[in-house]
């Protein structure tokens, strides 16, 4: 089964706390497995967490995760080697691709190693939803703000562009996220783009903003662009609340 079109959810959010284990999936992540459309069994989602450094922790609570949502979950690994023989092929397979965030510059060049970026456009072509955190929101977009290289944030600008615009993650909980954002749409340095406040998550169908979503009542997602006087101009967008 796959989604009729090509589809990314990309997020700062998609998990929630949970009593019984360390997070449990969110509304997001569960609205991007249901747009795969699976029926008569259970969805096949592949966990990435190459963005910090395939954690054996975190690996081990998406899979905490999986159980508890009836998901088929299975994950690729690139540290210290790939865990699949055939990562095309491991990919292809998935329903959805579910990406956890850390180090986007990381993950891009990881990514970029092992042909791992053209296998996801190739993916997101065939239907395989893809949806992601953070470094795993940005990642389908041309770039945005990052921390990997330091507290201070700096621009990244080599994404994978399976949209082309820029993303602005954590908009509303780390302070640098916001001006910066701004600035560098402003100076030209990014192209127009979306950014989401923590809870807050991007549908995209093929190229285009379908709708922004919550799972946090007064969250929002934004449409950040250059005016004509050469400063950013944000719009605030209508957002979904989704119901856990």
């Amino acid at each position: 089964m796959a989604a009729d079109a090509p589809t990314i959810v990309a997020t700062s959010g998609g998990v929630v706390p949970s009593p019984r284990n360390r997070w449990s999936v969110g509304p997001l992540t569960r609205y991007a497995v249901d747009l795969a459309g699976v029926e008569g069994r259970a969805p096949r989602v592949c966990f990435l967490a190459t963005a910090c450094g395939d954690q054996p922790a975190v690996v081990r609570d998406f899979y905490d995760m999986a159980q508890e949502a009836g998901f088929h979950g299975n994950h690729l690994s690139l540290f210290a080697m790939p865990n699949v023989a055939d990562i095309r092929e491991h990919l292809l397979s998935q329903d959805v691709i579910w990406v956890w965030g850390g180090s986007v510059a990381g993950l891009l060049a990881m990514w970029q190693l092992h042909g791992v970026g053209d296998v996801m456009r190739e993916a997101w072509e065939a239907g395989v939803v893809l949806t992601g955190v953070s470094a795993g929101s940005i990642c389908w977009h041309s770039g945005g703000t990052t921390d990997s290289f330091g507290p201070d944030l700096r621009p990244i600008t080599n994404g994978l562009g399976l949209v082309p615009f820029s993303n602005g993650v954590h908009y509303d909980s780390e302070e640098q996220r916001r001006p910066l954002f701004q600035q560098l749409i402003a100076d030209g340095a990014l192209p127009a783009g979306y950014a989401t406040d923590d809870g807050v998550g991007l549908h995209y169908r093929g190229t285009e903003l379908v709708e922004a979503l919550s799972e946090e009542d007064g969250k929002a997602a934004y449409f950040v662009e250059r005016g004509a006087d050469g400063t950013a101009v944000e719009t605030r967008l209508e957002t979904r609340l989704l119901r856990g």
